[in-house]
């Protein structure tokens, strides 16, 4: 009982100067804070899709994850800093404390924000909805978002990266 008003805290952002999208999810899962990264559990849907899309393999460790990311130059980061949480739903997400995005976007020049799921979105718009920045609600990547459609990702993908 007493785990629940527990303070959660999230990861720091993953990024480089050279980064062109920002994906924002919104807090990590059980499983992604005992591997201390973020899209940890094995059935989420985070890794296989984005590795795919660049035709890699998923990277096996936290640093070969980090790796791809820059190699790619993709940002990744949650709306949610910390909170309280029960497990690993959204909906239970309580006294939310949001990313201050200028962390990233003042050293980055990023393109193009893609929002994993609907409280990435629903935060993102209460602090940033006239950010001068492309952004687009996406499926979340959950195992448990019956929702989820890859093409969506892919095309949304498509308009920052060209594949040769």
């Amino acid at each position: 009982m007493m785990e629940k008003s527990i303070r959660k805290i999230g990861f720091d952002p993953v990024f480089d100067k050279d980064s062109r999208i920002l994906i924002l999810g919104s807090f990590p899962s059980v499983k992604s804070r005992e591997i201390d990264f973020y899209y940890g559990h094995k059935q989420n849907r985070f890794w296989k899709m984005l590795c795919g899309y660049f035709n890699e393999e998923i990277p096996e460790s936290v640093e070969g994850k980090k790796a791809f990311l820059k190699r790619r130059k993709i940002a990744l980061w949650d709306m949610v800093v910390s909170c309280e949480i029960e497990g690993s739903a959204d909906a239970s997400v309580k006294n939310a404390e949001t990313a201050d995005l200028n962390v990233v976007l003042k050293s980055a020049n990023i393109k193009k924000i893609l929002l994993n799921g609907t409280l990435s979105y629903d935060l993102f718009v209460q602090s940033y909805e006239n950010l001068p920045i492309p952004y687009q609600k996406m499926p979340s990547t959950s195992p448990a978002n019956p929702r989820y459609d890859e093409t969506v990702w892919r095309r949304a993908l498509d308009d920052v990266f060209t594949i040769s």
